[in-house]
């Protein structure tokens, strides 16, 4: 099943972005370094094809750009023209006129030998031009991958910036009765479809989180009663223990280059943060206090660590450099903070902070000005960032709810969305985008 489910996806790239020519004159862009963006109008046709695969990629595509709440897809009632050949110009008068600033167009054929081939291109109707055309190739039951692809493809030509669509998200799956709940590790593609288990439900997992180089994630079990942090390899199920720790060895995180992972380990009461060569298995210890250090997240180019303490008496976050010196506070707020996350882009620390009885998931610079809270609610807890550090997903639960879910929300806090999954589910770690 392992092995099934992570094979990499072959994709033959036809030039890729050279397949056809992008004019430079073509002005459809997304500004989104200035706050609240007015979504974009943009048509997505569905791709023409003999069978149901062309309509579910195009609407697949439309799902994504609509979910990152920078496109706003156009109700296909509202079209005029009728696409019969992609590879034509379209009357961009009549897209004008429905105010369909961007416009998609595509086809999906199989081969002789066949595989899958999907073609789109993407038009700045006002311009009048096309502004990029790739086409793939791919085996059928990948259909889904190649459509999140093209979604990153529209994504990255119009913002200027990588999409994060061709993702996947590791999570903790949650079902039965909350005084006898299960917890398997599960993954899925980052809009919820997909999903399958990693692990039995025979033991209670905790905290996953991806490799940043491999098909990989590290997690918290506590098979035969010992908590012990383990890595499993996705592509071939293959497990093992990262180290056999005395006392407990919690909230495991890759470094940047995936060739150690930092943890907590708690003794007598205390807890203070090591790294592990996963080489040479060598361990060294970064924080050495009598209170609990927790929660480390390297920063992308792996020179700082932020971190959870309570050394001043309650939660805070503490950053300091990649071999334990310069330990420093830099949150300040009211309340209790806690599991922060250095964000891809290296300029922001997501986290979970607890006041008023109630919880909130806020990021702030990574010398702890400039705090902004984007949700607030009865319980929300455990954010991780999409790679391009432009959304982050996490897990609520409501007040007399059965149990948490997972949602997502952007660096505005306007475009918060539910991702559905067949049981409860928390503990969510996002990957890297795919290769």
């Amino acid at each position: 099943m392992m092995k099934r489910s992570f094979i990499r996806l072959v994709i033959a790239l036809a030039g890729m972005a050279v397949m056809f020519a992008a004019p430079a004159e073509a002005r459809v862009e997304i500004n989104i370094n200035k706050g609240n963006v007015e979504p974009l109008p943009i048509a997505i046709t569905d791709f023409l094809s003999n069978n149901e695969l062309g309509p579910q990629i195009s609407q697949v595509v439309a799902a994504d750009l609509k979910r990152s709440g920078l496109f706003a897809p156009i109700d296909r009632q509202a079209f005029i023209e009728k696409i019969a050949d992609p590879n034509r110009a379209p009357r961009f008068e009549d897209w004008k006129v429905i105010n369909a600033q961007a416009l998609v167009t595509g086809r999906v054929t199989r081969e002789g030998d066949g595989r899958l081939r999907a073609e789109f291109r993407l038009w700045d109707t006002f311009a009048g031009q096309q502004m990029t055309g790739q086409q793939f190739y791919t085996q059928p039951e990948n259909w889904r991958r190649v459509a999140h692809i093209i979604a990153d493809a529209i994504y990255k030509q119009i913002t200027g910036e990588e999409g994060y669509f061709d993702t996947r998200v590791v999570f903790v799956s949650e079902s039965g009765p909350k005084t006898a709940r299960q917890r398997q590790l599960a993954i899925m593609d980052q809009d919820g479809f997909n999903v399958r288990t990693l692990t039995d439900a025979r033991n209670i997992v905790l905290t996953p989180r991806f490799s940043p180089s491999r098909q990989e994630v590290t997690y918290m079990s506590f098979e035969g009663n010992q908590p012990r942090v383990y890595l499993l390899q996705l592509e071939t199920g293959q497990r093992e223990v990262v180290g056999n720790f005395p006392g407990m060895t919690f909230s495991p995180r890759f470094s940047p280059d995936g060739q150690k992972v930092i943890m907590s380990l708690q003794q007598e009461g205390n807890s203070n943060i090591y790294t592990m060569d996963l080489r040479s298995r060598t361990t060294t210890r970064l924080t050495s206090t009598q209170a609990i250090d927790t929660s480390p997240s390297y920063s992308p180019d792996g020179t700082r660590i932020a971190f959870e303490s309570d050394r001043g008496g309650r939660p805070q976050i503490y950053v300091m450099n990649a071999d334990g010196s310069g330990q420093t506070r830099i949150s300040f707020g009211d309340g209790s903070y806690s599991t922060p996350v250095w964000s891809p882009r290296g300029d922001l620390i997501a986290f979970t902070k607890q006041s008023g009885g109630k919880f909130s998931i806020g990021v702030m610079k990574t010398d702890g000005s400039g705090e902004r809270i984007l949700t607030t609610g009865f319980h929300n807890e455990g954010p991780t960032w999409a790679p391009n550090g432009r959304v982050l997903m996490f897990f609520r639960q409501a007040a007399g709810s059965g149990g948490p879910q997972l949602y997502s929300i952007d660096l505005t806090g306007y475009n918060e969305q539910l991702i559905k999954t067949p049981s409860y589910a928390s503990d969510p770690a996002w990957s890297p985008l795919l290769e």
